[in-house]
Parts: C-alpha cells; structure tokens; sequence
C-alpha cells in the first residue's frame, strides 16, 4: 500500500526562546514523509518547489527512500517560504512572513501509481486544490485530512465540500471549535463527524489526543519531554506517523485508528526535540516503537479492586 502525501515543501525561518534557524527544510509533506518513513516504507510527495531549493535538500529525502516522482520543481519561481517566531508558551507564535511564491497557482498531478488503493494525506492547502487531488484519485484506501483556520474563515464552503471527501480529519483544539461552532471538545467532534469524516483526531498539544469514532473517544496523552525546541511540523508528523502506521497495518478498524494515533504521538514527540525536522533525521524505526511502547506506561490503569492486606 502506497502513502502519498500532497502538501508543501517549504523553506522555513524559524525563532524561538530556545535559539533560531534561517530557511530550513521545512512544509506539510515533508514532515508526513519524513515521519511516515519509519512505519513504512512506500511514501510519496505531491508538491511544487522553485529553482532556489537545493539539491542536498532533494538527495536527503531521496537518500530516505521518498518518492520525488510528484515533486514539480518550476524553473522561474521561487519556493514557498515561511517566517514565525514563537513566545515562552510555545502554543503561541506569530507568522512574521508567508511567501507563497510557487504556491500561488500550484496544481498537484498526482502520479499514477498513488491513484489507486492509497492512502492519501491532504496537506493545509486550499480546500479547492485538495478536491482537484481527490479527483484525479481513482481508488483510494483512505483519505485523510488536514486544515486550518485561515481556511475555515476564509473559504468555509469549499471546505465543507471538501469534508466530505475524507475518512478522516486532523485537527487542532482551537481549531475544532471554530470549525463546529461548539467549545466543547466531545460536541466539536460530533458535528464535525456529522459533516462528512468518519473519524476526528483532535490535537492538544502538550495534553495529547483524541481519537472520535463511531465506537466513542480514544484518549492519548502527550509524552512527557524536557526539552522542546520547535513546535514546527510537529503536527504533520503526527499526521505521518499516524498514515504510516495504517498503511503498515493496511487496516483501518477501530483497534488499528488507536494504534495510529499513538503512533503519531510518539513521532510527533521526537519532532519538537530540535529545529525543523533534524531529529527526525537521527533517529530509527526501533526508537519510534520504543517511544511508542512507553504510551502503554503513561496510559496504564492499575487494577481499582482495592486488595487488603492482614
């Protein structure tokens, strides 16, 4: 089973209390398939870059065996680049610069060989331009979905017709509730479900997950880590680890949406360890399920039959 992952590739600029970095490797699909990588092996990109994106960026995703083949590079453009700077809480940050540069007009050819029986991940981009990637997908496996809330505002519609393309949706917290008009988390969900996906995974940040399904509400709680450097793409490698573990699995019950979301909790962990995605370029597939596997000890419940002693 094949992941494609249509999104961004980007250059990112970016500022925290913990230090800076200047145009890094950054965008939605890069940190999917970066991410996706160490649960499965067969991951593609659809994405659009500028004649200014260097060839050690384009060999160092190759060298991880990621598919370039939907990797449009435009001659006379340059690449889509973002600026931010993040306060002490690191939930909050302002975009100091967004260059769409090629982004503006982008068009995704999705490749033939991920038109059929893939897992299609759905980037932030314009609601419009991920409804062109579901056309041109004959038989997917599974379509998931992220966006934000620049798209919630500003093309509500689109989005709404877009929902309804996806089996499943990726978002944050606050963006839940502007989404479905509710405060409450549990409501937010059950709206958003009665709008076209099956399942809902709602981020919190430091507070972890939650999965909504037709069974009820998964909970995974964050991993607990001492050090956190950058924010950035930490939620497109959850989605990553999330799509990675599925098309590991090729199953998409109940039991194996939880296992994902763990899965994309325990990447998405190693991501804010350091700046862009250079963590997830020193680790390995055995350190992801080690992490992984210490979500059974944060989450386990001793037994509540109280046990007298003489």
């Amino acid at each position: 089973m094949s992941v494609v992952a249509v999104g961004t590739v980007a250059f990112d600029s970016i500022e925290t209390p913990f230090g800076s970095a200047d145009r890094i490797l950054g965008g939605s699909a890069v940190y999917v398939a970066l991410s996706g990588r160490f649960l499965h092996e067969d991951f593609g990109v659809v994405a659009v870059v500028g004649n200014d994106f260097p060839d050690s960026y384009l060999n160092l995703l190759s060298e991880r065996g990621i598919d370039l083949t939907g990797l449009e590079v435009k001659p006379d453009g340059k690449t889509f680049a973002w600026e931010g700077r993040y306060h002490f809480d690191l939930n909050e940050r302002d975009t100091l610069a967004t260059h769409l540069n090629v982004l503006t007009g982008f068009e995704p050819n999705v490749p033939d060989r991920y038109k059929r029986q893939s897992i299609v991940c759905l980037g932030n981009l314009d609601p419009g331009v991920q409804q062109s990637v579901v056309s041109q997908v004959v038989d997917p496996a599974y379509i998931v979905l992220d966006t934000m809330n620049f798209w919630i505002d500003n093309t509500p519609d689109q989005l709404k017709r877009t929902l309804t393309l996806a089996d499943c949706l990726i978002i944050n917290d606050s963006e839940a509730r502007q989404l479905s008009g509710e405060s409450n988390l549990i409501r937010s969900a059950r709206v958003i479900r009665d709008m076209g996906p099956s399942t809902i995974v709602i981020k919190k940040g430091e507070h972890g997950a939650l999965l909504f399904t037709e069974e009820g509400v998964f909970s995974v709680p964050a991993y607990p880590l001492e050090d956190i450097h950058d924010p950035t793409g930490a939620g497109d490698s959850f989605m990553g680890g999330f799509v990675g573990s599925l098309a590991r699995s090729r199953d998409f019950s109940v039991e194996s949406l939880k296992r994902a979301v763990v899965f994309g909790s325990a990447v998405a962990s190693f991501c804010v360890e350091a700046f862009g995605p250079d963590r997830l370029l020193e680790i390995s597939r055995s350190d992801v399920e080690l992490r992984a596997e210490a979500f059974r000890g944060l989450s386990e419940i001793p037994s509540l039959t109280y046990q007298l002693s003489d």
